[in-house]
């Protein structure tokens, strides 16, 4: 019986050890640490097998292994034997085995991770997530750039993983998604503390040329550069340094995206609530130039108040000229206050009102008559410019250069830069215009020659030139024309042909045309102004005497 025994237990342990799973190959396995010599730890893992693993594979990153002999420990059977006759094992397999079970659950949970950054690779990061190994792209470190990651090495720190692939063995992650996370509660709780109109501290945190990003105290707003102050703010600089801690007041919060507008000159007081009292018309103040553009110069009256000079009121006489040729920034300029518009905030300038109008100081000081000297400054195909004084022009038309010849022809004698004298004929202060003649500088040789001579005089002229249609004339060195039917009363007699140049002929004055400086003449009104006189001296033809007879009578008589 015993003997039957016996083999029964044999054949129940030959069944048990055939019963008895060997573990496959590629997985995880439970197993003991047998003993640990020359860096190594030997493991038994069941089934009468043992495997070698160095004892590097049992610590973290920059930490020391951390085992002892009896200790249990979770491995990845590669191969039940290999050349040693001892089965192939690795913690590392193990560790990311059963690291890509607990990310991938996370994943798919949108859990953090815990990890720390091991090492630097092209375009980013290593990140060890406790056995397996994930990239960190460079983009995703912080929420801004970081120049130096350094300091963030090894350190065990939360990550969220943005894209795995266990086929592949490819894991990202992010470390600016946790940043970006934790800032957004911050930024609300904040935020949610804040209110419209209320008055903070800040730190200065970014200095732009728009303005100034300002840190609440883990939310930044935006400070522009027109809410600084109320006086024009050219740089921010000027008035602020990174690091400072400045009171603002929060002007506006948008709650959607969470930007929060910052003034400064809010919390001080409002210069323009005096302007219209202490800026009257017509006043005259001692102002800055702060800004100059291609339509005027921005002059500040005080700290906040600025007024605009437009170009049209900056000069009398410039009137095509860049306002930057007339004043210059930080200027300080006298300005006549022209309007002033408190709703708008607006100051009307005027930088000429302060100087006299100098056509009106010219019509002062040299009336009409006057004789002036001035350089020619432009010559045109209608006349001359003369400079005259505080840079203004007076013009000498082609009608008053001279008596003499065509105004056309005259001009041509001048050049720009000559000196010239002429007589002052009209002052035009509206019209902002001065009208010269040379010519008058010598009197009008017509008056001089027409002195005594009126309209039914008797004069004697010399023919100079023999026309088709008349005869031209010269009496006292001025020329005349005669026309054809003025030759002769009697209708045969009207021939140009029958004079010749030289001849002297007593004409009767038919006309005195000072304007044109004209003198019309007839040889027929003469004869037809002689017959009446005879006729009214020596009788009528009523007393039977024939007009021959009369004028025989006359002729007589002269003799």
């Amino acid at each position: 019986m015993a003997t039957n025994a016996s083999m029964e237990e044999f054949e129940a342990l030959l069944n048990e050890s055939f019963e008895m799973d060997t573990p496959d190959e590629g997985s995880v396995v439970k197993g003991k640490v047998l003993a640990i010599e020359a860096g190594q730890a030997i493991i038994d893992i069941g089934y009468k097998m043992e495997g070698r693993i160095d004892l590097k594979e049992f610590a973290n990153p920059g930490e020391a292994p951390d085992l002892s002999v009896g200790d249990e420990v979770e491995v990845f059977l590669d191969r039940v034997e290999n050349a040693r006759g001892e089965a192939s094992i690795s913690r590392d397999k193990a560790r990311r085995e059963e690291a890509w079970d607990r990310l991938e659950k996370a994943y798919a949970d949108e859990e953090r991770v815990e990890g720390a950054i091991f090492g630097r690779v092209k375009g980013g990061f290593t990140v060890d997530l406790g056995g397996a190994v994930a990239f960190l792209p460079g983009s995703q470190v912080d929420v801004r750039p970081v120049r130096d990651a350094g300091p963030l090495m090894g350190l065990k720190q939360p990550f969220q993983i943005l894209k795995m692939d266990r086929r592949r063995g490819n894991i990202v992650v992010s470390r600016r998604a946790i940043l970006e996370e934790s800032r957004a509660e911050q930024r609300a709780e904040v935020i949610g503390n804040l209110t419209e109109g209320q008055a903070v501290d800040g730190v200065v945190k970014n200095i732009t040329e728009y303005g100034a990003f300002v840190d609440l105290g883990g939310v930044d707003g935006l400070l522009h550069v027109t809410d600084m102050a109320w006086r024009r703010v050219n740089d921010p600089r000027e008035i602020l340094t990174i690091g400072e801690t400045i009171k603002v007041q929060v002007i506006k919060i948008n709650k959607e995206t969470h930007r929060i507008s910052l003034g400064m000159k809010q919390l001080q007081d409002d210069p323009w609530g005096e302007v219209a009292a202490k800026y009257a018309l017509d006043s005259v103040h001692t102002g800055r130039v702060t800004n100059i553009t291609d339509y005027g110069a921005f002059v500040e009256l005080e700290a906040g108040v600025e007024g605009l000079v437009h170009v049209s009121e900056m000069s009398w006489t410039k009137k095509n000229v860049h306002p930057g040729k007339i004043v210059s920034t930080s200027q300080e300029v006298e300005v006549m206050v022209l309007e002033i518009d408190s709703a708008k905030r607006r100051v009307s300038l005027g930088l000429k009102q302060t100087m006299r109008n100098p056509w009106e100081v010219f019509a002062e000081n040299s009336p009409v008559g006057k004789e002036i000297e001035g350089e020619v400054k432009n010559i045109t195909e209608f006349g001359l410019f003369v400079g005259l004084d505080n840079d203004i022009d007076g013009m000498v038309h082609l009608s008053d250069i001279t008596w003499e010849g065509r105004g056309e022809d005259a001009l041509g004698d001048f050049r720009k830069g000559d000196m010239v004298k002429a007589v002052v004929t009209e002052v035009d202060v509206e019209k902002e215009r001065i009208s010269l003649s040379i010519k008058a500088l010598d009197g009008d040789p017509f008056e001089g020659a027409t002195d005594g001579v009126k309209r039914g005089s008797i004069i004697t002229v010399e023919v100079t030139s023999i026309e088709d249609g008349g005869i031209e004339v010269e009496y006292e060195g001025m020329k005349s024309f005669i026309r054809r039917s003025d030759l002769s009363r009697d209708r045969a007699e009207q021939r140009p042909e029958r004079f010749g140049v030289g001849d002297k002929i007593d004409v009767r004055v038919t006309n005195v045309d000072a304007k044109t400086r004209k003198l019309g003449l007839s040889i027929k009104a003469r004869e037809i102004a002689e017959e009446k006189e005879a006729v009214e001296q020596y009788g009528s033809s009523d007393s039977g005497a024939s007009l021959g007879d009369i004028l025989g009578a006359a002729l007589k008589t002269d003799d």
